[in-house]
């Protein structure tokens, strides 16, 4: 068994540990990632559908992620990577009074946290997608700066930065406890190793709570499977991103954009929640979502899907993730709970969990922390989940 000391002990490299190694390695501290799989970012990362938005009822996670959109937007310029950015917005059609009023409303606080965002009346946002079911359209919401980026190329360029930095990775390595001193912790045990570290961050995704209860804490992330899909690749003919929040049997809502590649990815939510930590593809999602698919664009009738998959959403009872220092551990740090929303909140939030270590935290950070709380009520809701 080894033993090593390290600044930051990170637990988890995927879509938040990564680029939090990276830019701790940036600001100058010695980094391992410990991770029970292969090679990053294959947990939830790899299933997640690339979307990457701004547009969130909460000015937290506004914050955040506006901050992601801009490291993504100049991921090529700054590391000479192509990760695919690619800026087509995100659009919530409104077909319903209801939800028309709902987003309307919405656009007070996300203007309010300087996101770019518009109605669009039904003619012009069917410029921006020509095929859209027309049908009792009242109108939808658009925010440009959203855009998309592949999950893979991104957690492959930043962990390979990372590396360049003296970042350590540990792959197939499963964390199994944790060493508990005075209040502090002493140690991170793993199947191979022994590692000390000034100051150790759960970024565990789906995992987030059995790493947490090593540390003697009951933190309230539960896995919820999703389902998503990809088509093969045909002519561009869609704008943004489209999410469709209307309820239909066995779901709440559900999304999809065409990419880079002329690809169409979907996914949606189902309701009641699977939770549960099963990654088999089930033969009741295809069918269900592509009745939804064709009733907003029937243009995607014949459509041919090349693969489904299954992942899972680390959720928190409110739909906010929990992000800071614990007070049982004054060394023991979190970001888990991202709710789906890992690879579109991570680079962002990378950010702030590096000023939170080091001590620079700024007011816009200390807003988005305070909506992230650990020891929050949860009794608030995510309005645009």
């Amino acid at each position: 068994m080894s033993s090593k000391a390290y600044d930051l002990i990170i637990i988890g490299g995927g879509s938040v540990g990564v680029p939090t190694a990276l830019d701790a390695a940036r600001a100058g501290l010695k980094v391992l990632v410990v991770d029970a799989l292969p090679s990053p970012g294959q947990g939830e990362n790899k299933k997640a559908i690339g979307g990457i938005r701004a547009t969130h009822s909460d000015g937290g996670k506004i914050a955040v992620c506006r901050a992601s959109i801009d490291i993504f937007r100049t991921w090529d310029e700054t590391y000479g990577t192509d990760i695919h950015w690619r800026a087509n917005g995100y659009s919530f059609p409104a077909y319903t009074l209801e939800t028309e009023t709902s987003l309307k409303t919405l656009m007070n606080t996300q203007k309010s946290f300087g996101l770019d965002i518009e109605w669009l009346d039904p003619a012009d946002y069917r410029k921006l997608n020509p095929f859209i079911n027309m049908e009792g359209l009242r109108g939808s919401t658009y925010s440009p700066g959203d855009g998309s980026a592949s999950p893979l190329l991104f957690i492959e360029s930043a962990a390979d930065e990372a590396k360049k930095r003296g970042t350590e990775f540990l792959f197939n390595e499963k964390v199994t406890g944790l060493t508990i001193e005075a209040g502090r912790i002493t140690a991170v045990e793993s199947s191979k190793g022994r590692y000390s570290g000034g100051q150790v961050l759960n970024c565990a995704g789906a995992f987030g709570r059995e790493v947490a209860r090593m540390a003697g804490l009951d933190t309230p992330v539960t896995p919820d499977a999703h389902e998503g899909a990809i088509s093969e690749p045909v002519a561009r003919m869609m704008g943004p991103m489209v999410v469709d929040l209307r309820k239909r049997p066995g779901s709440t809502n559900f999304y999809f954009y065409q990419a880079s590649g002329g690809q169409v990815i979907f996914c949606l939510t189902p309701d009641p929640p699977d939770w549960g930590i099963d990654t088999r593809a089930t033969s009741r999602f295809l069918p269900m979502i592509a009745r939804r698919m064709i009733e907003v664009m029937p243009a995607l009738a014949n459509l041919k899907v090349r693969r489904t998959w299954r992942g899972h959403y680390p959720m928190t009872p409110d739909g906010f993730p929990i992000v800071g220092q614990m007070k049982e551990l004054d060394n023991f740090y979190q970001a888990v709970g991202l709710c789906g929303q890992g690879f579109m909140l991570g680079p962002g939030l990378a950010r702030i969990l590096v000023r939170m270590l080091t001590g620079r935290l700024t007011e816009e950070d200390q807003m988005a922390l305070g909506h992230f709380d650990p020891y929050r009520s949860f009794k608030e809701k995510e309005k645009l989940h």
